[in-house]
């Protein structure tokens, strides 16, 4: 029986392990809290992820690895590539891991990006604003996600409450100015290669965000075919690049008609967690199809949907479960504010049929102000 070891504890290895249980996978998920919410289905070895000795343990248990957060030390991928496979490849994962490195591979493959300049010191941080202009936002170049390590320089007067905000991680992990972008959509394409080289997407995803975490996704985007087919190129041109092997997502900007390329994600993704009921095949058992080099699955819709975030909290699940097409994901996870605590899927075969399910639901659960633009797109 083949044992898959995932690197990270988190929701994404533990719907990894549930997708796998069909295919007769066993799991052994690494991550450095004992508490971490993986655990409740899959054996849990706890260390760091730079502890070789931790790692060396990891490695002689498992056939394959894998990941379930971009974060995981790159030197350590390294370090275990030399001994199991390991999918994504860690130069792949790398160059996810630093905004600098992804904005200036995306510029090597034609697909646009909004204007960026790495800063270094106070003096750099003056001289990239004259360059990109404000507004704009000063990043980590690394460890960021779901809006930490940002800050919003809305005129020229803000760079000093910016260097005082991130000024002390230049130095430890670089730091980056990035364009604002005034956007009209936020849309994501999640892809699957093979190991083979087989490349397939699912419908382009359009997603809506509250202070910078994901809250809502809808599939298919509402967009022309020309937009989804540039969006399914970018995606392709970065897995060839990379030789890239498993799940990702792209994530994009939509604006006056053109897609700007905001960043990549090497692994599962959230706004793909739709496809565990609205797809043919989830992104959760493609990416293990891909890492242990099977056949990848169909990545047809089944109709339309829409995911919901739960953060901070899980609300009261019966007026969902009450829907037709819903389906409801509790990650086991302890409350606590900001955190992604689980989400919903509804599903329906028609557009309408969808935006009255999510308004029933929305109005049951008192989140109106969270299906309001789903509903307000699907009747477009």
């Amino acid at each position: 029986m083949t044992t898959v070891g995932i690197l990270g504890g988190g929701q994404l290895a533990r719907m990894l392990a549930l997708s796998g249980a069909p295919l007769g996978l066993r799991f052994l998920v690494m991550d450095t809290e004992a508490d971490a919410c993986a655990g409740q289905f899959a054996p849990l070895l706890v260390g760091d992820y730079r502890d070789e000795a931790a790692l060396a343990e990891f490695a002689g248990k498992v056939d394959v690895a894998t990941f379930d957060f971009e974060n995981v030390p790159a030197e350590s991928a390294e370090w275990l590539a030399a001994r199991v496979p390991v999918f994504p490849n860690p130069r792949a994962l790398a160059i996810a891991q630093d905004r600098l490195a992804e904005k200036t591979l995306f510029r090597e493959l034609d697909i646009p990006v909004p204007d960026f300049s790495p800063v270094a010191t106070r003096a750099e941080l003056d001289a990239a604003l004259a360059q990109v202009g404000a507004p704009c936002i000063l990043k980590t170049r690394r460890l960021g996600y779901d809006g930490k390590g940002q800050f919003r320089i809305r005129t020229l007067a803000d760079a000093d409450a910016a260097w005082e905000a991130l000024g002390a991680q230049a130095a430890k992990v670089g730091l980056i100015v990035e364009a604002f972008v005034p956007f009209e959509r936020e849309l994501s394409v999640v892809a699957v290669r093979g190991r083979d080289g087989e490349f397939r997407t699912w419908p382009l995803t359009e997603n809506w965000h509250v202070d910078g975490v994901l809250s809502a996704s809808l599939a298919p985007a509402r967009a022309d075919d020309a937009v989804a087919r540039t969006a399914i190129d970018y995606a392709r041109r970065l897995a060839e690049r990379t030789d890239y092997v498993g799940v990702f997502a792209l994530e994009l900007f939509y604006r006056d008609g053109q897609l700007l390329a905001n960043e990549m994600a090497p692994r599962v993704h959230n706004s793909g967690h739709w496809t565990i009921e609205g797809a043919e095949t989830s992104q959760f058992q493609n990416h293990l199809r891909a890492v242990l080099g099977l056949p990848l699955g169909d990545t047809r819709m089944l109709g339309h949907a829409c995911m919901l975030n739960w953060i901070g909290q899980m609300p009261d699940a019966l007026p969902l479960l009450a829907e037709p097409g819903g389906h409801w994901h509790d990650y086991g996870k302890q409350p606590r504010a900001g955190r992604k605590v689980g989400h919903a899927t509804v599903r329906a075969d028609r557009a309408e049929k969808l935006a009255l399910a999510l308004e029933r639901a929305g109005r049951a659960l008192g989140r109106d102000a969270q299906v309001a633009p789903v509903i307000a797109r699907l009747r477009g």
